[in-house]
Parts: structure tokens; C-alpha cells; sequence
């Protein structure tokens, strides 16, 4: 899942993006209300954590003109004010949930995961493609009923992979969703991935389709 934290408030931002990219999440982290609405636009993101008071353009304008747009990417608004009234306006145009300052991370993150899976439109949270199970809440993984143990960026790729079962899916599109944007490394960090997967789970569930990507054997039906 890729995120974007609009934050101006550079300790909190980096500390989220730690915290988020620790939990397998792909984080874009800028400091300016109007870069951050152009990132919003031009990019695909599956969630916006958004501050209110910003430089540039405020949380309110962010908010308003994305939904003017029809864009209905879920936002999480972040305020150090506190009133009924301001969490009021944040959601009037158009935001999803609120959150005002200081905040637990551990709140933070339940909030998040909440929206996402709103959403989905009810997506189930837990995944099962044959003798695979893959608890997205839980973030735990089995195979033939046995737990597998994977890193927070081991299960994103699982998840991805898991999300468009039967798919040919890219290795572009796993780097833009798994990795955040300013990742300049390797991108064969995807086959090493892919690797250590198919050593943790087995052979014969991820297939290689040569020059295309990778499919997750769907082996439910």
C-alpha cells in the first residue's frame, strides 16, 4: 500500500514514515501543502495522511480540491487544533477520519488500516488461495496450516501478489506499490524478494512469466 504523509512538522513526518515503512507500507513524505497536492494528482496513492496547517495551501484547500476533482483516495487528517468545530470543516470537505495532535502511533496505524479496508468496499481481511492464508489484519501468513514467517516488506509483496492472484503482475508495478517513489536502487530487488518468497513458501505458487512479471498461482478455484 502506498501512503503520502503532508506534514510540515519534519521530526512527526519522518517518524511516521519510519513507523509505516517498518509495517511494509511504501511512504512519500513532503512538507509543502501545494507539492503535496500535486503529488496527490499526479500519483496513485491508496491513502493521505494530511496535516491542516500547512505552508502553501492548508489541509482544508488539499482536502476540498482533490474531491472537487473526484478524487476519493481515503485522508486522514492530522491538526494540532482541537474543537469539534475544526474536526467538522476537515470532514465537511471531504475527509474520512481526523485525528488531532498529540496521537498515538498505535491509533494512528489501527485508523489507517480501518480506512483501507473501508476502502476495499468490504474486501475480506484474510485471503485464502488453496493451502494459503494470508490474515492482512493480523498481517500472518499460512501454508498448509503452518505460519510462515515473513518481514514487513516480504508480506507486502506476498500481498500484492496475493491482491491479483491469477494476474501477471509486473515488476514495475510491485516496485511502484512496495517501494515509495524515492527509491533509486536496484530493481532487481524485486527477484530477490520473489526468492526468498519461494524459499519461505514453497515452489510452484509464484510463477515466473518471463518478460512479463510474476503470477500467484490462484490454486482456490
Amino acid at each position: 500500500m502506498r501512503v503520502l504523509i503532508v506534514e510540515d512538522e519534519r521530526r512527526l513526518a519522518r517518524s511516521l514514515a519510519q513507523g509505516l515503512g517498518a509495517e511494509g507500507f511504501a511512504v512519500d513524505v513532503v512538507h509543502d501543502g501545494r507539492e503535496g497536492l500535486f503529488l496527490a494528482t499526479e500519483r496513485d496513492y491508496d491513502l493521505l495522511v494530511l496535516d491542516i496547517m500547512l505552508p502553501g495551501m492548508n489541509g482544508y484547500r488539499i482536502c476540498a480540491a482533490l474531491r472537487a476533482a473526484g478524487d476519493e483516495t481515503p485522508i486522514l487528517m492530522l491538526t494540532a487544533k482541537d474543537g469539534e468545530y475544526d474536526e467538522a470543516e476537515g470532514l465537511d470537505t471531504g475527509a474520512d477520519d481526523y485525528l488531532t495532535k498529540p496521537f498515538s502511533y498505535v491509533v494512528l496505524l489501527a485508523r489507517i488500516r480501518a480506512l483501507l479496508r473501508r476502502r476495499g468496499g468490504g474486501a475480506a481481511p484474510v485471503l485464502r488461495l488453496g493451502d494459503l492464508t494470508l490474515d492482512r489484519s493480523a498481517r500472518r501468513v499460512e501454508r498448509a496450516g503452518e505460519e510462515v514467517a515473513l518481514t514487513a516488506k516480504e508480506f507486502a509483496v506476498l500481498e500484492h501478489l496475493a491482491g491479483r492472484a491469477g494476474e501477471v503482475v509486473s515488476k514495475a508495478d510491485i516496485l511502484e506499490h512496495v517501494w515509495d517513489f524515492a527509491y533509486d536502487g536496484d530493481p532487481n530487488i524485486v527477484e530477490v524478494y520473489v526468492s526468498v518468497l519461494r524459499r519461505k513458501l514453497g515452489a510452484g505458487l509464484i510463477t515466473t512469466v518471463r518478460g512479463a512479471g510474476y503470477r500467484l498461482v490462484d490454486r482456490a478455484g
